[in-house]
């Protein structure tokens, strides 16, 4: 599996209903699409969650290289790069997969991000991180890592805010889940 995500940061006043009309007419596009198990449309607003900014951040989960490659090359991708030109996919390889396929319901969708840092050795590392992620009771997880950059992500499907109060990190609202 690779998990991709692109983090399109838009202006503080950008009008987010934008986006939101974007995935209400477009998003059942990708569902269904040969390679993906889930592409979550991810928004953060402003001033909201405690956002510091607007940003439209799709997450997919691909089975493997295939559906991504025909995503990117065969001109799916070209919709995003007619609206908002170039973007960075951010590439992450499954670390931690506590996830099954009742995530239709999810309404948010809470990043925990951390550094792998150099060290003597990596074996045992996943259980290290799983002993030092939140364990946020009744919430499925899922853990990529990318070792060009040394970084994790945690991305936790959170049916209810009050779960993850006194947690930091970035919360997005899912606007739509393809699968």
């Amino acid at each position: 599996m690779i998990a991709t995500q692109y983090k399109i940061t838009l202006p503080s006043d950008y009008d987010m209903n934008i986006i939101k009309e974007r995935v209400r007419t477009n998003g059942f596009k990708t569902d269904g699409f040969d390679g993906l198990r889930f592409k979550l449309y991810l928004i953060t607003e402003k001033d909201e969650n405690n956002n510091l900014q607007n940003s439209y951040s799709p997450l997919y989960l691909w089975k493997d290289s295939n559906g991504l490659n025909n995503f990117l090359f065969n001109g799916f991708y070209d919709n995003i790069l007619a609206s908002f030109g170039w973007q960075q996919v951010n590439i992450g390889i499954p670390l931690i997969d506590k996830l099954s396929s009742k995530i239709s319901d999810i309404k948010y969708l809470f990043e925990i991000t951390g550094n792998i840092e150099p060290q003597v050795s990596l074996n045992n590392y996943k259980e290290k991180v799983e002993k030092e992620l939140p364990s946020i009771e009744d919430t499925e997880y899922i853990v990529v890592y990318n070792p060009d950059k040394w970084k994790y992500s945690a991305f936790y499907f959170i049916d209810d805010l009050n779960k993850i109060e006194t947690e930091k990190g970035t919360i997005y609202n899912i606007l739509h889940i393809s699968q």
